[in-house]
């Protein structure tokens, strides 16, 4: 397990660089969201028996931003195609998206569902371009942020990224936690070192479904904003290469990621989309 904390600089740099489908650049409307009214303004709506939020970016943003504010900690996931027909069958992850407080669509097939049922286009929140927006956002506030998940490697190349393409930003720690089970005792030590940090925002990085679950069972004793964000980590520290924007946009980004890991990646993909697309069907008939 590799730990890292205090880390700084402030070197001015190029932007991302890597195509987001997004324009986040609009005006911050309603920003004063509590914890009160946020609940009233929450709608969601069942994908596959998975409550997904009905939300734009600019309110997703808002309300994670609200929450940073309050000091409210407070748990975000982010589903695509795997994850909610997994959850179906686990339930600790099902258990993990019912409770959060903000389950984005993540996947296009997941907003394509939304839009279908909505009858109005439902935006793609995926995990990494979360991150990197409030990142971008949140440097203007000079919050703390916290990378769970990894590598050591990994994490250092993201840090000194996010420190040096948003100046304002506080990364006040790393960790790369270890393969495999973890103890009572060490995931004790792991949630008192991020809590020691003093981060606002924790952005964990595990995978489906490990990082839900983690992030669930730890939402009593952390205190912060812990938000899963899947590959995030590795996209923007360059050590995975994202697909190009045309594909993230046409709902073709797992075709890039099958053909970079077939072998890992085919039988997920097969069992996991074609439930999907049986799932919505079902569901889109039922109604």
């Amino acid at each position: 397990m590799q730990i890292q904390a205090g880390i700084g600089g402030d070197q001015q740099g190029d932007s991302s660089g890597i195509g987001v489908p997004v324009d986040v650049t609009r005006a911050a409307v309603g920003q004063r969201a509590t914890a009160a009214n946020d609940a009233e303004l929450r709608i969601r709506m069942p994908v596959l028996g998975m409550p997904i939020d009905v939300a734009t970016w600019r309110e997703a943003l808002n309300r994670i931003a609200g929450w940073v504010r309050a000091g409210e900690p407070r748990v975000v996931v982010t589903c695509n195609a795997h994850s909610i027909v997994t959850a179906r069958r686990d339930p600790e992850l099902r258990a993990a998206i019912e409770s959060a407080d903000l389950s984005t669509a993540d996947g296009m097939s997941v907003a394509w569902f939304l839009s279908l049922l909505r009858r109005k286009r439902q935006e793609r929140i995926a995990g990494p371009d979360l991150m990197w927006h409030y990142c971008g956002e949140a440097a203007g506030r000079n919050e703390k942020v916290f990378l769970f998940g990894s590598t050591a490697r990994t994490l250092g190349l993201l840090a000194a990224r996010l420190q040096r393409d948003f100046p304002g930003l506080q990364v006040v720690g790393t960790i790369a936690p270890p393969w495999g089970e973890w103890s009572a005792r060490l995931e004790d030590e792991l949630v008192e070192r991020i809590n020691a940090s003093g981060a606002q925002v924790v952005f964990v990085g595990l995978g489906c479904p490990k990082q839900e679950v983690w992030i669930h069972h730890q939402r009593e004793r952390i205190s912060a904003v812990m938000i899963g964000v899947g590959a995030a980590f590795d996209f923007y520290a360059g050590t995975v290469r994202r697909a190009p924007l045309w594909m993230q946009k046409s709902g073709l980004e797992w075709g890039w990621r099958l053909a970079r890991e077939p072998r890992r990646l085919l039988g997920r993909y097969l069992r996991t989309n074609f439930a999907f697309v049986i799932g919505a069907a079902r569901q889109l008939l039922g109604r």
